[in-house]
């Protein structure tokens, strides 16, 4: 096993008396019609629905590809994503959400697909034990992981 990870499957503590899945992931977007047009080019989303609050105010999409959805929205006025959030290594040192997590079937191929057009690669592909991932940024500088298990738990 490489160095750094650490595979352990602790058990849960008894479960609260109902049941979860993730739903969907938000991501705050400059321009939301140029990040439809990546999350549909580049990871093969389609629009499932639009939605808006003007008392926030913000407009917003909810993308969706299998049982995976990202809802997209663009605040006028927003803060520009900060240098130290667009690095995996150093957004570490701040508290809150790091990234998102994408499971793909075949990591070099996605990475081939995605630098091929031009996707910004943020770290390259690293391996470790029966695990491979590698990070990407979106065309906004969202940091997304993309992770393979090659231990037989895949789940695409």
């Amino acid at each position: 096993m490489d160095e750094g990870l650490f595979v352990i499957d602790e058990s849960a503590a008894p479960p609260p008396p109902f049941q979860l899945r993730v739903h969907h992931f938000g991501i705050s977007v400059p321009d939301l019609e140029a990040s439809i047009r990546w999350y549909r080019e580049m990871l093969g989303f389609s629009v499932e629905f639009r939605t808006a609050m003007p008392h926030v105010p913000f407009t917003g999409a909810f993308l969706r590809r299998g049982n995976t959805r990202v809802e997209l929205f663009e605040r006028p006025g927003a803060k520009s994503l900060p240098d130290e959030r667009r690095d995996p290594d150093s957004d570490l040192a701040t508290h809150g959400n790091k990234h998102v997590a994408l499971e793909v079937s075949d990591i070099r191929t996605a990475f081939r697909f995605l630098e091929s057009h031009g996707v910004e690669v943020a770290m390259p592909i690293f391996e470790s034990g029966a695990l491979a991932g590698g990070y990407i940024r979106d065309n906004s500088g969202n940091l997304i992981e993309l992770i393979e298990h090659r231990d037989g738990r895949r789940s695409v």
